[in-house]
């Protein structure tokens, strides 16, 4: 290994460019039920020590509120606060050679106090999954993306 391939493996644990990370689930969960998901990652080109593979889920309440909309406000308003968060590990603590595919297919069981997804006028409340290869640096991940929780019916 020479000194560039040193280089571009210390620039990618930084970056969390080691490995390209997606996630595949349906995109509609119901809260106090399990939703499957499957989370593929791929090495680009250099070995990479993994903690293991997990899914992230996250809920967030939103408020925004525009003085243009209310004259009482002299400004905008906007509060966010996250209200659920949790993590779900779906495989141990592993090596992923160089160039090599991992895929990996779970399930996550969602909180029975969820809120449902909703977006009005003001305020929001929204969930968000991502699949996450836990690795020295910034862990390589798919981003985060929308999950609608509706209630059982």
């Amino acid at each position: 290994m020479g000194l560039l391939d040193k280089l571009k493996g210390a620039v990618n644990a930084v970056t969390g460019g080691g490995a390209t990370v997606t996630i595949q689930y349906n995109e509609t969960g119901v809260a106090g039920k399990a939703v499957a998901v499957k989370v593929t990652a791929v090495a680009k080109g250099a070995p990479i020590k993994s903690d293991g593979i997990f899914v992230d889920f996250l809920g967030e309440e939103e408020v925004s509120i525009s003085k243009r909309d209310e004259a009482k406000f002299s400004e905008d308003y906007r509060r966010e606060e996250n209200h659920s968060k949790q993590e779900f590990r779906l495989h141990e603590a592993f090596t992923l050679a160089a160039n090599e595919t991992k895929t990996v297919e779970g399930t996550i069981n969602l909180p029975s106090n969820l809120q449902p997804s909703f977006e009005g006028r003001f305020c929001k409340n929204h969930y968000v999954i991502r699949g996450r290869l836990e690795a020295r640096g910034n862990d390589p991940d798919s981003g985060f993306k929308p999950i609608r929780i509706v209630t059982p019916s």
